[in-house]
């Protein structure tokens, strides 16, 4: 701790300073966030719209799926519309074509090319300009553009109602008749609708060509497209980040970093003896396992519903699983068996590294485990009926569905979860307080993995930051607190510390060197990772300075991941060092695919989508889930099941590890994870992004192309990449059953034995 106390000083300074700006610039978002009129009205002083309508939609949308069932200003899910982007084109369209009729007495496409252009200039002024008045709160409309919106609204309506001739388009959305069945909220839902839209397209007050979400999306038909800024941000993040790499090699190579120490003749973990709250952590994994089994049947529905719609393989499955419930239990699930694996890791190696059993410490344990599953399987039931018996938006937001991806679980769990959260991290500071008070090499190890423990359970209040009637630009902003810093923040620097301590208590690594490394990494990711919560944020309602601190940070994510390729490799390097270390093999080869799949899912795809001008035209479609799939499963799931081998191994009996499984479920797992990454869901970005940039986001999102031949074969061909990853996944589950049968593997070694002599 003494070499290391300036970095230590350093990490602090980074810390607060990073969270002052992005406190200061949430301050912004708030101040800048599109207005929401206290009613729409047109010029002849006729109320479309209250302000009440507007918030009530937004309830009406989450509460019918809400990022499960399309996308808002581009987060959520890709089967169905972005709909700010879908009401945009639609409203253009609609009202383009009643000037022609009346104007001209024909159709927009029959028309000359001078009228045609006049009628375009005029679509624009139409939509462009800012007609909100602040003093009064109120939105003025011309009466033609009333009657494009009642029509348009109209289509809403029906579509999230029950108007059979609307029943293919919900099909080929993924969606269920009578999403909603209050009069009252399928009114409301095309205000919520307009008012984003409208927010999309309209010039912030004392710009000119600026919209309130920067041009997103792209629309050529109101000239919705990239700003300068947009572009020039984009350019001065790349710049900045081939500058940083080069930094870091140049600091990397200058540092003459010391070789590994000899390693020890024998396992210096052989003689631990768990403590009665490490072992009762063991069913912690195998729940872990289970989730993952649960979250892959959940995405193969969820997948194949982009195919039927409302089908599996012909069976009416939607009827009591809607793509809203598959899909809000699969991206739920990934997020809890990982955090499970993680926290499950925490307890465990609490006793371990101070040589200390406090006091009820298994109680606590053996407590918070009946509380997790309480949560995991409350959330998920109550979020499960509610979409299927339409209980309500209070009931949705307090137990259901809140309609928000990756936090969609009621508040009533959230708040349990964070309750279950402190009581962890009370539980690993009682494990842990021994030897943060004694001095020794790898105190500052053990301090990290307090420190990012401490961060993961305060963090978490973040989800209770927004309420029922919250703005939605602010309701974005928190959820990326949550997602971005909670998830992809505190949790990565967790568990490197954790992975470093591993290697240091296995004599793998210098544990002074390590002391010091751990602090200069977490410097380094944080530096870019809390600032670069902001590129999620680009274009949802937010002011440009969002985009001049989203893109310089997020780019400087990827800086220490040029290093990873070489860090994998001298963990490969390794798994190697001595025979004893064979036994550890496939926990270190989990490490080293973290390294691979850093770099190839957070790195390359993640750097493919992050920097401005590049999400402008792709945010919300299937580059996201490429990039997320690599990254979430391949970095933060491999880290997961080797913290769950390492774990397992020192619980399992001497000399029962079976791990002839073990091998199978690592390849099939990075072959599988592959697989589907790059025979669908990039080629299938790939394809939508040509058709963004060429027609716009509307386009790409349409069923003209989600449903075109070229985008159902590229669904199908996630299906050979999904076999493979679930045959990792019974691989890794068939091993865990051995591991609880030690006296059947003694029977079959000695079978095999047998017949070999």
């Amino acid at each position: 701790m003494q070499s290391t106390r300036k970095l230590w000083r350093w990490l602090a300074i980074m810390f607060f300073a990073s969270f002052a700006v992005l406190g200061w610039l949430g301050r912004e978002i708030y101040l800048a966030a599109p207005p929401i009129p206290q009613r729409v009205a047109t010029s002849d002083g006729r109320t479309l719209f209250t302000a009440e309508q507007i918030q009530r939609g937004q309830q009406a949308w989450l509460l019918a799926g809400g990022q499960q069932m399309g996308t808002v200003w581009g987060h959520g899910s890709y089967i169905a519309p972005d709909w700010s982007a879908d009401w945009l084109h639609r409203e253009a369209l609609t009202l383009r074509d009643a000037w022609a009729k009346r104007d001209y007495h024909g159709s927009f496409d029959t028309l000359p090319a001078d009228a045609q252009g006049a009628l375009a200039a005029r679509l624009k002024e139409a939509l462009r300009t800012n007609t909100y008045n602040p003093a009064t709160g109120t939105l003025t409309v011309s009466t033609d553009r009333a009657a494009a919106i009642a029509a348009v609204a109209e289509h809403y309506s029906g579509l999230f109602g029950n108007d059979p001739t609307l029943d293919e388009l919900r099909k080929q959305y993924a969606m269920m008749p009578a999403s909603l069945t209050s009069a009252e909220d399928l009114k409301a839902l095309p205000a919520f609708f307009f008012w984003s839209a409208w927010a999309a397209s309209t010039n912030r007050p004392g710009e000119t060509h600026l919209s309130y979400t920067s041009n997103w999306p792209h629309e050529p038909l109101v000239d919705n497209v990239p700003t300068t800024a947009n572009g020039m941000w984009s350019i001065a993040s790349i710049i900045g980040l081939i500058a940083c790499i080069a930094g870091m090699v140049w600091y990397h190579v200058s540092q003459h970093e010391e070789g590994d120490p000899s390693p020890p003749k024998s396992d210096p973990l052989f003689d631990l003896k768990p403590t009665p709250s490490m072992r009762a952590t063991k069913k912690y994994f195998y729940v872990v396992i289970a989730l993952m089994l649960l979250q892959i049947s959940m995405g193969v529905i969820t997948a194949h519903y982009a195919v039927e719609g409302r089908s599996f393989f012909g069976l009416p499955l939607a009827s009591i699983l809607p793509f809203v419930a598959s899909r809000t239990i699969h991206t739920q699930l990934a997020v809890l068996w990982i955090a499970t694996a993680w926290l499950a890791t925490g307890l465990y190696i609490a006793p371990a590294l101070s040589g200390h059993e406090p006091r009820h410490q298994r109680l606590g344990v053996n407590a918070l485990f009946g509380a997790l599953v309480f949560v995991v399987v409350g959330s998920l039931l109550c979020g499960w009926v509610g979409t299927l018996e339409k209980l309500g938006f209070h009931y949705a937001f307090w137990l259901g569905n809140q309609g928000l991806a990756y936090t969609s679980m009621g508040r009533v769990w959230q708040i349990l979860l964070f309750i279950g959260l402190m009581f962890w991290l009370l539980l690993m500071a009682r494990g842990l307080w021994p030897a943060l008070k004694r001095p020794s090499e790898s105190r500052g190890l053990i301090a990290m993995v307090f420190v990012a423990a401490t961060c993961i359970g305060l963090f978490y209040a973040t989800s209770l930051a927004w309420g029922e009637r919250t703005h939605y630009s602010m309701i974005e902003y928190w959820r990326w607190w949550l997602v971005h810093l909670w998830v992809e923040g505190f949790f990565e620097v967790f568990a490197t510390a954790v992975i470093a301590l591993i290697f240091s208590r296995l004599g793998l690594i210098r544990a002074t060197t390590a002391n010091t490394a751990i602090v200069l990494e977490t410097i380094v990711f944080l530096f870019g990772g809390i600032l670069g919560t902001l590129h999620h944020l680009y274009f949802t309602g937010t002011p440009t300075a969002v985009i001049a601190f989203g893109a310089m940070f997020s780019a400087l994510e990827v800086v220490p991941l040029a290093l990873i390729g070489f860090e994998g490799w001298r963990n490969y390097q390794r798994s190697k060092a001595a025979p004893w270390v064979a036994s550890y093999r496939w926990t270190i080869l989990c490490f080293v695919a973290v390294g691979f799949w850093n770099t190839v899912g957070a790195g390359l795809l993640g750097f493919t989508i992050n920097p401005p001008i590049s999400l402008y035209y792709v945010q919300g479609l299937n580059l996201t889930p490429a990039h997320g799939h690599a990254a979430l499963f391949g970095v933060y799931g491999m880290l997961g099941i080797g913290l769950t081998l390492f774990c397992l191994r020192g619980l399992a009996p001497k000399g029962h590890w079976p791990d002839e499984w073990l091998k199978p479920m690592f390849w099939l797992l990075n072959i599988g994870l592959g697989m589907m990454v790059f025979m669908s869901l990039l080629p299938s970005g790939i394809y939508q992004a040509w058709a963004s940039v060429e027609h716009g986001l509307w386009y790409a999102r349409s069923p003209a192309i989600v449903h075109s031949s070229l985008m159902q074969t590229l669904v199908w061909l996630r299906v050979p990449g999904d076999i493979v990853f679930t045959l990792g996944v019974l691989c890794l589950a068939a091993f865990a059953v051995r591991l609880l049968s030690p006296a059947a593997t003694r029977r079959s070694l000695s079978s095999v034995t047998e017949r070999i002599t």
